[in-house]
């Protein structure tokens, strides 16, 4: 288990708990800190991929802007404002109900990061003009090198056959860019950027569990 890692499932009351394993309602991904000081305020949970992802879907139906989903790191928020038919990634996640929880929510672009970083699925080496994430816990200040993240160790999601794991394709965040673009993450190699609201990508819904 690397350093990054065993610092992370050991931050405050993430005791015990190990990135990928089983945990309310889906995977346990890491923690965040919305206030972007190092202290973790919640731990976010993956949702289980074959009802939780959905491999095409649009940030928007139209190229146009979206008051109140401009946050880097409050996902519910950004979610909750789209949640309605113009909005199909957001409006899918927001209409989950798995494991006794209907919480679920469209990742912003800080979460959606930190899930790429503790759950990347493949040995592929990174992009290294991005990756840094204060809302990380631990707090990172710096973009990743070729080689860290590496891939993870949680078997369900490995990249060649792990059941749970991220495709090797881009994920929409609940974060918008600009009035006519928003927020992806690559799960192939970590790069972040943006594209048309109205382009098909996948999504991949989480939930938060207050720590």
């Amino acid at each position: 288990m690397s350093g990054v890692t065993q610092a992370v499932f050991m931050n405050q009351r993430s005791f015990g708990l190990i990135i990928g394993q089983a945990y309310e309602g889906g995977y346990y991904a890491g923690q965040i800190s919305t206030a972007g000081n190092d202290v973790a305020d919640y731990n976010l949970v993956i949702a289980p991929k074959s009802s939780g992802q959905n491999n095409s879907k649009q940030w928007k139906t139209t190229n146009t802007t979206t008051s109140g989903t401009d946050s880097n790191i409050d996902g519910p928020a950004n979610s909750s404002t789209m949640n309605n038919a113009s909005h199909p990634a957001a409006e899918f996640c927001e209409g989950l109900s798995i494991g006794g929880y209907s919480d679920w929510y469209m990742p912003a672009k800080n979460e959606l990061e930190v899930c790429y970083y503790n759950l990347k699925p493949t040995t592929t080496g990174n992009n290294t003009g991005v990756g840094t994430n204060t809302n990380a816990v631990p707090s990172r200040g710096s973009n990743y090198t070729t080689t860290v993240p590496g891939q993870t160790s949680a078997t369900d999601f490995l990249g060649s056959t792990g059941t749970e794991r991220f495709d090797s394709s881009d994920y929409w965040s609940s974060t918008q860019q600009s009035d006519t673009n928003a927020w992806r993450q690559f799960f192939g190699t970590g790069n972040q950027d943006h594209d048309g609201k109205d382009f098909n990508l996948r999504v991949r819904a989480v939930r938060r569990v207050a720590v």
